[in-house]
């Protein structure tokens, strides 16, 4: 059974979302790809509110599809995944890691 985690963010102050995008798009998306427990992984920028100019209360959405939590509990684990977490966590602020289970 796939568990899809959602994680919501926004950028630490003095962090440019060019410098953010440019990182996830060389680094951290290929490199959790290319873990075996994820099916999918995804990041998506925050484009506005349905029907409202106000602004969204995340600048940055990310979908990780994973296959087996044990298999990416190891895999997140390796040097190579901490090296992106930590590189992720000096960039990332207000972070919400959130498990989710699909109805029906």
């Amino acid at each position: 059974m796939t568990t899809r985690i959602i994680a919501l963010f926004n950028l630490k102050p003095g962090v440019s979302a060019a410098d953010y995008e440019a990182w996830a798009k060389s680094k951290d998306i290929p490199t959790v790809n290319g873990l075996k427990s994820v099916d999918r992984f995804e990041v998506f920028k925050s484009a506005g509110l349905l029907g409202s100019d106000a602004k969204p209360p995340y600048a940055y959405i990310e979908i990780i599809d994973v296959n087996d939590m044990e298999m990416f509990g190891g895999e997140v684990g390796t040097e190579t995944m901490q090296k992106i977490a930590s590189e992720f966590q000096a960039m990332a602020d207000d972070l919400s890691f959130i498990l989710t289970d699909k109805l029906g």
